[in-house]
């Protein structure tokens, strides 16, 4: 059997995630399929024996697609081991990187039908060039209100590898027994 790792992304970091979490998990005798939650049309899901999903924030919210998933696909999910992660600038200050203080992946907890046995959130990535002109003033200006890097010239990635590393370990012993 497999782990599905589905992700919905924005920039690319949470996709980066999902694959480190794959390359991880293979490393222990998992495999995994990495698809993204956007693009995904039919799920063969009888395929595993577990689910994990990764989101990102933007602008405060998670891509509308993550609440329809889950809706759509609720019964499967519920009878999955699964795990989900947040993935959001919030979380490059420490104290701000865990479900109970993420103040985003507490709400998505709190108003998700879905209840995942793990969950984790992580710092994303800071990739001004890449960014619109209105994306790179509005996330300059949020930065900028919040302490963070605000010269437009870098990219900076926040993510703590070994913590995703770690969350890789905690998904190989899932069982469906784990509380959140």
């Amino acid at each position: 059997m497999k782990t599905l790792i589905l992700f919905s992304t924005r920039d690319g970091q949470t996709r980066e995630i999902a694959s480190y979490l794959a390359s991880e998990l293979k490393e222990q005798g998992i495999y995994a399929d990495v698809v993204n939650l956007n693009r995904t049309e039919e799920i063969h899901w009888a395929d595993y024996d577990r689910v994990v999903i990764g989101a990102s924030i933007r602008y405060g919210h998670f891509h509308p697609a993550l609440d329809r998933f889950v809706k759509k696909h609720l019964d499967t999910l519920q009878s999955l081991p699964g795990a989900f992660y947040s993935v959001n600038l919030v979380a490059r200050k420490p104290e701000k990187r865990t479900p109970q203080t993420n103040s985003y992946t507490r709400k998505f907890l709190l108003n998700s039908p879905w209840q995942p046995e793990l969950c984790a959130v992580f710092a994303g990535a800071l990739r001004y060039p890449r960014y619109s002109w209105y994306d790179r003033f509005m996330i300059r200006l949020i930065m900028k209100m919040t302490g963070g890097e605000t010269d437009t010239r870098k990219e900076v990635v926040y993510t703590d590898w070994p913590q995703v590393a770690s969350f890789a370990r905690e998904i190989a012993h899932l069982t469906g027994n784990s509380p959140v």
